[in-house]
């Protein structure tokens, strides 16, 4: 199986690679040919990667793609950005980001039937939001860099934001007899000293005067870093996921030099990480599957995407100067991506009594928001064209008289 899917990813990838420049200018998406390629080759359809969520390569690549997409989120948004860049992502995380998650837990709970902690999991599980489905407006000049600062800064922190509630919450609905929270709070307490102290030690080695990196290795500091805190993080039990986060805050804030050198080459490596976890998730998802969860269950991944973030965001951004059309796609461009997919697996891996029922939930929303905001992006950004914001007609005079002004004139 492992050949299988190796081959499989690595053709994908090849077709990914030579499709790219194709993606950035439609809506086709790589990110779901994988998903796709996943439940055509998966036991939906073909049948050639036969993967159960019980097996061991789907827990170990869920939790290296979650180590290596936070660490590299982490080291988008030291302190010094959040300092210079946190009026509006301030308001998306600090209000947007729960009233999405408690919004998102009302529809389960009562359109659903979920129990309120099972619902308040699906809520945490799908608030995070992830800029590859929108990197048509992100990646847009034309659009305010206000907005697209807003988004970039919003999904790089808020993976690591919902985290937490992700394990409270599944730690809750394992049962009460499970329910530590002591050793819970030991874990994640260990994990950020790891996360913190790890890099931090290390770039001050580096700049001392026995050590210094070479322009070739420069790259592999940050690498080194996160591996080391990845293996700390094992030996002593702490929360792999805050670890990974907290790390690539610290390099970006005390490292300035290290996340240059890494930035390209960790996004690259988090790009193969993400492209293999969505495989492995489309493998996962079955015509029984997504018939299972019933009318109810669509009709809720439908509001979850045009009801719980939209009217979360207009709260949260009320009087904050934003244009109509900017909270709008604000608004509509929370899609459900790299994170729910892999909270969504550690859910299902969970033993829980109600992981098929909520890991079906997230699918189904997964599902429906790559397919839509992967294909609306482009639509979007280019409403922020100069050209469009006036009428045709107009832009038909005013190009006129550029054509029969004399020269010099203006």
């Amino acid at each position: 199986m492992m050949m299988t899917l190796l081959t499989a990813f690595a053709g994908l990838l090849l077709l990914a690679v030579l499709l790219s420049s194709l993606a950035h200018r439609t809506i086709l998406s790589t990110a779901a040919l994988f998903l796709v390629a996943g439940f055509v080759l998966g036991d939906g359809a073909l049948g050639v990667l036969s993967l159960t969520p019980g097996d061991e390569l789907v827990g170990g690549l869920a939790e290296l793609a979650l180590f290596a997409v936070l660490f590299s989120d982490g080291m988008r948004v030291g302190w010094k950005d959040l300092r210079t860049a946190w009026r509006l992502p301030g308001r998306a995380l600090g209000w947007g980001l729960p009233l999405t998650l408690v919004i998102t837990a009302l529809l389960a709970h009562y359109l659903i039937g979920l129990g309120w902690v099972e619902s308040l999991l699906v809520g945490a599980v799908l608030a995070p939001t992830d800029p590859v489905f929108a990197a048509a407006l992100v990646g847009n000049e034309k659009v305010p860099p206000r907005l697209r600062q807003l988004l970039n800064v919003e999904s790089g922190v808020n993976d690591g934001l919902a985290l937490p509630f992700v394990v409270l919450f599944l730690a809750i609905a394992a049962g009460s007899a499970d329910l530590h929270l002591g050793e819970l709070g030991l874990e994640l307490g260990i994990g950020i000293v790891i996360g913190v102290a790890v890099p931090w030690l290390a770039i001050k080695l580096e700049q001392t005067r026995w050590f210094a990196a070479s322009t070739q290795y420069e790259p592999l500091n940050a690498l080194a870093i996160g591996l080391l805190v990845l293996a700390l993080g094992k030996v002593t039990h702490g929360n792999l996921f805050l670890a990974a986060f907290a790390a690539g805050i610290t390099v970006a804030t005390f490292g300035e030099r290290q996340r240059a050198s890494f930035e390209h080459f960790g996004e690259l490596i988090a790009e193969v990480f993400k492209l293999a976890a969505l495989l492995v998730f489309g493998a996962l998802i079955t015509p029984a599957l997504l018939g299972s969860v019933g009318w109810q269950g669509w009709v809720f991944a439908v509001l979850a995407l045009v009801l719980a973030r939209p009217l979360a965001i207009w709260i949260s951004f009320l009087g904050s100067g934003l244009s109509i059309r900017e909270q709008a796609a604000v608004a509509w461009f929370g899609p459900k991506g790299f994170a729910s997919v892999v909270y969504g697996l550690l859910v299902l891996s969970s033993a829980i009594a109600a992981s098929q029922q909520v890991f079906q939930l997230v699918a189904v929303t997964i599902v429906l928001s790559i397919v839509l905001h992967s294909s609306t992006d482009i639509v979007v950004a280019r409403g922020f064209d100069d050209e469009r914001d006036v009428p045709a007609w107009f832009g038909g005079i005013r190009r006129l008289r550029r054509r029969t002004e004399p020269e010099g004139e203006a």
